[in-house]
């Protein structure tokens, strides 16, 4: 007869989710997860499968967790001030929890070389993802021909990862001056 878990999965996917924010996947071992989720490694690898099976499951509950800002851009209607507003709310709600910058940007950056396809996979859908509602929102303007729409998405798809970058380490002012002159080039 399988054992009942003592613990609930989604608090401990949260608290695995904080640790590898703080501190990326390489730097975050099996034993720190132990202490900040609160369970044994018996039960993180009956549960996970491994740490990298933790990260995977962190990057899901991250993102499940930024599906409110993202379906407010994708619901909104007023182009490229939803995507400006976007950008404040993006910071705003890592300022809100007292981490800085983005988990998938951070994720990115520390898998940019590395041969684990799932990761890299995930990290392309949510860019991917990011960048058609960019252009969604910008061809609301329709005096913008396809290729300018196409040069600002990625313009701006390129910012935002900068603004993640720089969100851990800037001031306040600076990120806002970062963010209104990014949408004064446009």
């Amino acid at each position: 007869m399988a054992r009942k878990k003592q613990y609930n999965e989604a608090e401990v996917i949260e608290k695995a989710m904080y640790l590898f924010w703080r501190n990326g996947y390489e730097n975050t071992s099996v034993r720190m997860l132990e202490k900040e989720m609160g369970i044994n490694q018996f039960s993180i690898y009956a549960s996970f499968g491994n740490k990298h099976g933790v990260f995977v499951a962190s990057l899901k509950e991250y993102r499940k967790r930024n599906a409110v800002i993202f379906n407010k851009l994708k619901a909104s209607n007023k182009g490229l001030e939803d995507i400006k507003q976007f950008f404040y709310d993006s910071i705003q709600k890592t300022n809100d929890l007292d981490y800085k910058g983005c988990l998938v940007t951070n994720t990115y950056n520390e898998f940019i070389e590395s041969e684990d396809e799932e990761i890299k996979n995930q990290m392309i859908d949510f860019m991917a993802s990011l960048k058609a509602i960019f252009i969604e929102k910008l061809k609301i303007d329709s005096t913008k021909n396809e290729e300018t729409v196409l040069k600002q998405a990625n313009y701006l798809l390129l910012a935002k990862h900068g603004l993640a970058a720089a969100a851990r380490v800037n001031t306040k002012q600076e990120i806002e001056d970062y963010i209104e002159m990014t949408f004064k080039n446009i």
